[in-house]
Parts: structure tokens; C-alpha cells; sequence
């Protein structure tokens, strides 16, 4: 019988503005669906507190903080992601060559300069030898989107790096 269950009665009073809050605060649909499942989730291990009156607020509010933590790991994620693709890296091993330890050097930052998801494709096709499908089936994208990620990697990476060889030659 519907209801009789008391989180199945609480998710059926409330399921709906929960939602609906969630999606205000994340601005996504699968986000704010995942938020409404962790928080039953955690109600089915611990119910609601005793001697709470207004079960919507208390809800309201448990959303919200589950939203914010949710907003601030992704945030921390993304600083971090994006101040890891600025920092030069050691791509290369060091050659004794001035030459080859410019161009080198020049690769390493055109690959940081391109945009993550270019960069991804770059690096798995170039330095892992995977197909466009290998690729695709990775990172969840369409084979023709991985082609086209690499051929607008490529052609940037040729740009910046032109001037250079051409000095080198």
C-alpha cells in the first residue's frame, strides 16, 4: 500500500519541491536527481531527527547543504583541474640538443594552451595510439566528436609550433 512506509510517505510529501530546489540551486537536471537520491538514501539509514516539526524545512535544508557541499567539491575539482593544465610539465624527457630541448619545451606548453577536452583526445591518440572509436568509447563521446577534437587539436598545436620548427630547420 502506497504511504505506509514512512519514507515512501515523506518522498511522496515532498519528492517534488525537493527537486525543484535542487534544480534552482545546481542549475542541472542529473545533478539535482542525484541530490534528491542521496538525500532518501541517507534517510532510509537515518529517518528524520525526533522532534522535528516542519519535515519540508528540515529537508529543504538538508538539500541545500548537500547542494553546496556538492557545488564546492566540484568547484575544488575544477581549480584544481584548471591550475594543473597551466602549470609547465615535464612532458619530455631533456635532450642535450638546445634545439630539440626548445621544441620540446614549446610542445609541452601549445598541449597545456589547447582546451582539456582537445588535449585528451591529443594526448590518447598521439601518445596512447588509440582509435578515434577507442577513443570515442573512452570518453563517452561520438567518434566523429573525437575526430574532430583531434584534427582542431592538431591544426592549434601546428599554428603555435610553425614558427618555431621553421626557425630550427
Amino acid at each position: 500500500m502506497a504511504g505506509s512506509d514512512p519514507l515512501e510517505t515523506l518522498y511522496d510529501a515532498h519528492a517534488g519541491a525537493l527537486f525543484a530546489y535542487a534544480l534552482n540551486l545546481t542549475r542541472s537536471d542529473a545533478d539535482a536527481r542525484d541530490l534528491l537520491q542521496e538525500q532518501f538514501q541517507r534517510l532510509a539509514r537515518h529517518p528524520l531527527p525526533e522532534g522535528v516539526r516542519d519535515a519540508r524545512g528540515w529537508l529543504l535544508q538538508s538539500i541545500h547543504r548537500l547542494a553546496i557541499d556538492r557545488i564546492r567539491r566540484r568547484t575544488t575539482r575544477e581549480r584544481a583541474a584548471e591550475r594543473w593544465s597551466k602549470e609547465p610539465l615535464e612532458l619530455f624527457a631533456p635532450h642535450a640538443d638546445p634545439d630539440e630541448a626548445a621544441f620540446r619545451q614549446n610542445l609541452a606548453e601549445a598541449l597545456g594552451d589547447l582546451p582539456e577536452d582537445q588535449r585528451s583526445v591529443v594526448h590518447l591518440k598521439l601518445w596512447e595510439g588509440l582509435t578515434f572509436e577507442a577513443i570515442a568509447r573512452l570518453l563517452e563521446i561520438p567518434p566523429n566528436t573525437a575526430a574532430s577534437r583531434y584534427r582542431y587539436g592538431i591544426d592549434k598545436l601546428r599554428a603555435r609550433l610553425r614558427p618555431l620548427y621553421e626557425e630550427i630547420r
